[in-house]
This record gives C-alpha cells, structure tokens and sequence, in this order.
C-alpha cells in the first residue's frame, strides 16, 4: 500500500488530479474492470467515478466500453506517458539553453567590465586529505604554508609527497605554532622544508601562488580556490610578512618537545620583558639579572638548576632563534662571548641571564660591549674566581 501511495504522489507531478492517479494505479493493478469495481478498489466516491474516467479516457491513459456495465481499461504505462515525458524533456532542454545563453550573456558583461568570475569548491572531511596530497605533488616552484596542530597534522600525513617536492627543490615554508615544536608531527616534516613559529589561527596552503586550500580546523573541511592569481598573490604576501616576523626553529629541531617549549617560554618572556627590565634599572644596580632569573623562575624556567654547558646551550639556541647569534664557551681563558647579527641591545637581556646565573653560582664577572656598525654586537664576560 505504502508503494502505491508513492507511485499515486509521482503521478501527481505528472498532471493528474489526485483521484484521476488512483484510478490509474487501480487499472494498472487489476486490469480491465468495471467502473463500480473501479470506485472500490481506487477509494473514489461513486459520483466522481465517471467524471474522473472521462478525463483519463481525453488524456489518452484509459479506454471505456460502450456497453453495460461500463468497462474501463488501462492503457500500457510505456504508450501512455511517452508523450509527456518527451513534452518534459523537451522543456528541461529549453530552460538548459535558456540558462547556458544567459551565463554567456552575464559572462561577456563582466569580461567587457574588465571582470572575470572565479568559482571555490567546498571538501568535505573525507576529501580534504587527499586533496592536499594531489595540490602538494602538482606543485612546480613554491609551497607556503600557515598551519595551527590539526594543519600540521594533516602535513605530517603528507610526508612522502613533501619528499617527493624537496627531491625536486621547491621552495617549502611552513609557519606553525609555538606549541608545535618538538611534537610528533613536528618531527615528521622532512628535512629540507623551511619550518618557523609564530601564533597562527588559520591552516592556509598556498601552492604556486595561484592555488589555495583552507582548512576549518573545527570540522575538518576545506575550501579549494583555484587559479586566482590576485587572490594567490595577497596570501602570499601575507605569508611572507609573517614569515619575516616568524621565529626559528633550525636549532632546536633535535631537542625533545619539553627543551624546545622551554626555549621557546624563554624567548617570549626576555622579549616581552627582560630588555625592559633592564633600560629601567638604574645603571648602578648590581641585581639587574638576578631579577631576570627570579623573572624566569615564577614562570617555571628554573635555571640556576642547571649545569654551565647546559645553560650555554640554552643562551646559544636562543641567540640563533631571536638574532642569528651564538653563545660561546671557552674554558681556557675563562671566559663567555655572546654574538648576535644585530646591533639594537637585542644580546643584552641574554648576557644579563648568564651573567645572573654566574654569580649565584658564586663567580664574579666583567662585562666588555662591542659594537659593529654592520656587523652586529658582540659582548665578551670575562669569568673571575670565586
């Protein structure tokens, strides 16, 4: 009963009243009957058995006998709606034409406006991961990337296609966050992708400048932009710029995550702070870095803890994210020299920590400043005996 009743609601679509359908489902199932039989087995009221007949008797889809009792006959579903479906093909393909020339006519408008549609395709989450695969094997010269933990994720998954694009020298970039470095997935980016950090709230993948697939970290879908060179070339000025701001991440790439996010806390605390902390104290103090110790200690960096040639490494890993600078040991004449790139005080807050650490340890020291004009700075801590 329930199939019938959906096939009596398709026929509706086809024109045909409600009680003119169930009369022709009721002859189509039990043949040639009479028009009484026809009342019962369709549910039709016997006043409106014979107006309903005559109508699908002019629409050419029942026959009626002369005689009496009146009989009535189906006519064959193949004979009886090849005209229809023919009149509906026949409109489908007109408003398909209509609607072909009016996109040419909308399309010639914006070309002779100097505009040029540009379409974007939704990925569902399936979707989404292959697709990144295809777009990072199709790329010919450059891949920039802006990944938060489920981006990066989703690149970890992609080594072998990221093999396969630094085998052919592409340049690949890739901004991720702080709380990345040091992770799993942080470990799997190959070698020879070019990785930084800095606070990214959106997975963009800019490939060739001219393709982009986002990413929803939230649900996992993506939106595909294809060939928009106006749209291609700003994300990818925008990358660079976070790019040039982006920290780096080259010398700690083999410490475990837990050193990492310590370089890391460090940084953004003596950046934040610590040069500060340091032009506000008088020029006479004595306790300029031992406060940028106790600073680093209420945030759970705990350095005094540590060996000399650990905080060394330390100083030097943070020299190299933050100035392209290094921090250097030599143990026969006893003293410490901190290099940086650049000439703005950018070695200061770290000489003052290594400095603070020498003399809890009990050491006392002489600090010699170097400037150089193009060069960078360079400041030398000269150790002296307890």
């Amino acid at each position: 009963m329930g199939k019938e009743h959906n096939i009596t609601v398709s026929l509706e679509e086809f024109g045909l009243s409600r009680y003119e359908a169930r009369a022709y489902v009721a002859l189509i199932s039990k043949g040639t009957i009479s028009a009484s039989e026809l009342a019962y087995y369709a549910e039709l009221p016997r006043t409106k058995v014979y107006p309903v007949l005559i109508k699908l008797e002019k629409k050419k889809l029942a026959i009626i006998s002369k005689s009496k009792p009146i009989m009535c006959t189906a006519i064959a579903p193949e004979d009886a709606f090849d005209e229809i479906i023919h009149e509906q093909i026949d409109k489908v393909n007109g408003m398909n034409t209509l609607v072909t020339n009016l996109k040419r006519i909308s399309e010639d408008t914006k070309k002779s406006q100097g505009s040029e549609e540009k379409r974007y395709f939704h990925l569902n989450v399936n979707n989404v991961l292959n697709q990144l695969r295809r777009m990072i094997e199709g790329s010919k010269r450059s891949i920039q990337i802006m990944a938060d933990p489920w981006g990066l994720n989703l690149l970890a998954e992609c080594k072998e296609q990221m093999l396969g694009v630094l085998r052919r020298d592409l340049d690949v970039k890739i901004i991720t966050n702080p709380s990345q470095v040091g992770s799993e997935s942080f470990h799997l980016i190959p070698n020879g992708a070019k990785i930084r950090i800095a606070d990214i709230a959106q997975n963009c993948f800019i490939f060739d400048k001219t393709e982009l697939l986002i990413i929803d970290s939230e649900n996992g879908k993506g939106a595909l932009f294809s060939s928009t060179e106006v749209l291609g070339n700003n994300q990818s000025s925008m990358f660079l710029h976070a790019w040039k701001h982006a920290l780096k991440t080259e010398s700690v790439a083999d410490m475990t995550k837990n050193d990492a996010q310590e370089v890391y806390r460090m940084i953004d605390l003596i950046e934040q702070d610590g040069l500060c902390h340091i032009l506000n104290s008088s020029f006479n103090s004595k306790n300029n870095e031992i406060d940028l110790l106790k600073m680093l200690e209420k945030n759970d960096i705990n350095i005094k803890s540590k060996n000399l040639e650990d905080v060394i490494e330390l100083m030097n890993s943070a020299l190299q994210i933050t100035c392209s600078g290094h921090v250097n040991l030599d143990v026969n004449n006893k003293n410490i020299s901190v290099e940086s790139k650049i000439n703005s005080g950018h070695s200061l807050p770290w000489v003052s920590v290594i400095e603070g650490y020498l003399h809890k340890r009990g050491y006392k020291t002489k600090t010699i400043l170097q400037n150089y004009s193009q060069k960078g700075e360079k400041v030398l801590i000269k150790i002296n005996s307890k």
